[in-house]
């Protein structure tokens, strides 16, 4: 992962789980539940801050190389898949008509192999 981008998912991370903590707190407190409910969307959108800069660690690097070496099917795909996942894009089926989200082994083993992971 470039450097920046570990230093801001890494931030947002601990950010989440300073807020994770305090939600804790308050749920053992017995706390009025719209201000639990606050917190916890805290700690939410700081998970997906992190992802999102993963995401575009992602692009920039593993993407970037699959599709300059010609693997656009097998990157799509891989993308298609783990965005199943993200709560602003998925769930749904994404596949274009081509009947599959699924990456190939051969696009996940290239993948792995130039560093990306």
């Amino acid at each position: 992962m470039k450097p920046n981008h570990r230093t801001a998912v890494l931030n947002r991370l601990k950010s989440a789980r300073g807020h994770l903590d305090a939600v804790i707190r308050m749920v053992d407190d017995d706390q009025y539940c719209p201000d639990v409910m606050k917190q916890l969307a805290a700690v939410q959108g700081s998970l997906e801050g992190a992802g999102r800069v993963i995401l575009r660690n992602h692009l920039e690097t593993c993407v970037a190389a699959g599709m300059m070496a010609g693997r656009v099917d097998d990157v799509v795909d891989e993308l298609m898949n783990v965005l199943r996942f993200d709560r602003v894009t998925g769930p749904g089926d994404g596949d274009g008509g081509r009947g599959t989200t699924e990456p190939t082994a051969r696009g996940v083993d290239a993948e792995r192999q130039n560093g990306c992971h």
